[in-house]
């Protein structure tokens, strides 16, 4: 256990002090200490849960300390949430948690970050987990930061999801999804059409036709036993792939755009799919170490891909009307994914959003620039934002008028999907299909699809 708790610490540092992404890191990092299955699960657990939950446990360490958290060193921060996880949220006894999480603070600081460790962490097992929430519930200054401190979301977090369900009619699922974004999500996996299926007796995911969950241990064993066939997948991504894909019959010859590619699942299926009905696919990513995560995705279809390494503004240009469908994956926020990535919500605020909404929209209009008469494109985001969705769709509209029709994306991910899938109509009248961790165990994918109308000039 101590080499398990060492691991995670390692995680917790990497991602607090250089911006590190746990689900990288944390695979290398249990390899390379050479952990047992039950210490590398261990690991898993600590790292992950202490992420989800720092929001509460830098709460409880607040009171706990009598000063603010930030005024903490920072490696001296990361073992006491650790060690404030394991007391409040696992069966660990408190005596090993403190005694483990000090001996941390001990490697990494000074005989005065011993003591102060040692009185915080005692201080926080003296008392139960229900005192501990019911106190800083009471030290809340509202009520939205009062469930953003409980659910350990920031308060700007829980006011996006809470606008986007109202948009839904569905505000009081608020709770449910902020629980959600705080359990470990299931582990999916994609068997690429026509080139692999899922095992005899593996049981069948919920949506995509071609997801089924992992059988538990490292499904990346499975991905290296198919060589590559078979792939890591959120049924999300899944389904707005094949939301492009199969948005309408593809007639053979046609030519696909995957613009913002990285890292490369959804571009996998692409390419089995556009294998699979004659058509082309090129991909585009502007960072080149994502790109080649993408040729290495794309690796396991028999279709040549190209891969350029350019701004998707710059790339989209480049060849006007040549593309009869394409994929803006865009860059974005990321909070519809917190129960992956947890440390995005950390690291995200609402200045982040007018830019990144900006360059959703340029990307978008450079697609549509792309496209042939008659094309699709598919706007997909893995936030539920509605300044990031709602709004990017109605500025592009608004300003591209008449050369552009939405399309119905509810229907079209109903049509894919394997079960009766619930996606409400949104309050602004769009089709604009929005998925949920609560309510479809994937991650928050906005899928919409737009189609560059046929002009009178085209027909001539």
């Amino acid at each position: 256990m101590q080499a398990a708790r060492r691991v995670a610490y390692e995680v917790l540092r990497a991602v607090d002090d250089a911006d590190a992404y746990a689900n990288l890191l944390l695979p290398h990092a249990v390899e390379r200490a050479g952990l047992t299955t039950q210490d590398a699960a261990l690991a898993t657990e600590l790292t992950y849960g202490t992420l989800r939950r720092r929001g509460t446990y830098d709460a409880v360490i607040a009171l706990a300390a009598d000063r603010p958290v930030a005024d903490i060193d920072p490696s001296v921060r990361d073992a006491l949430r650790l060690g404030v996880h394991q007391i409040l949220s696992t069966r660990v006894a408190s005596h090993a948690a403190v005694n483990e999480s000090v001996e941390l603070v001990r490697r990494e600081g000074g005989r005065g970050a011993v003591g102060f460790a040692n009185a915080v962490l005692r201080r926080v097992a003296r008392d139960t987990p229900g005192q501990w929430i019911s106190r800083i519930a009471e030290s809340a200054r509202s009520d939205d930061e009062r469930i953003g401190t409980l659910s350990s979301h920031p308060v700007w977090i829980v006011r996006a999801f809470r606008r986007a369900l109202a948009a839904e009619g569905r505000a009081d699922e608020l709770d449910a999804l902020l629980a959600a974004d705080n359990a470990a999500p299931r582990v999916t996996l994609a068997a690429l059409p026509g080139l692999a299926t899922p095992p005899a007796d593996a049981p069948r995911a919920h949506w995509s036709p071609f997801a089924f969950p992992s059988p538990g241990g490292d499904p990346e064993a499975i991905v290296r036993g198919s060589d590559g066939r078979i792939r890591v997948q959120d049924e999300g991504s899944q389904l707005a792939a094949l939301a492009l894909s199969r948005a309408e019959p593809v007639r053979p010859g046609e030519r696909w755009l995957d613009l913002c590619a990285g890292p490369g699942g959804k571009t996998a299926l692409l390419a089995a799919e556009a294998l699979a009905a004659g058509a082309h696919l090129d991909a585009n990513e502007i960072a080149p170490a994502r790109a080649e995560l993408v040729r290495r995705a794309v690796a396991a279809v028999p279709l040549p891909v190209e891969v350029s390494e350019e701004d998707g503004r710059t790339r989209a240009a480049r060849e006007p009307g040549a593309y009869d469908r394409v994929l803006v994956d865009a860059p974005c926020t990321g909070i519809g994914a917190l129960r992956r990535r947890p440390e995005a919500r950390w690291r995200k605020t609402p200045a982040d959003v007018p830019g990144l909404a900006e360059l959703q929209r340029e990307l978008l209009l450079a697609a549509v620039t792309a496209l042939r008469p008659g094309g699709i494109v598919a706007y997909v985001t893995c936030s539920p934002h509605l300044a990031e969705t709602a709004g990017v769709l109605a500025d592009v509209r608004r300003e591209l008028g008449d050369a552009v029709e939405e399309l119905d994306a509810r229907a079209v991910v109903r049509g894919i999907s394997r079960t009766a899938i619930d996606l409400p109509d949104q309050s602004d009248g769009s089709g604009r299909a929005q998925l949920w961790p609560h309510r479809h165990g994937t991650d928050a994918m906005s899928i919409a699809l737009l189609r560059k109308r046929v002009t009178a000039d085209a027909l001539d």
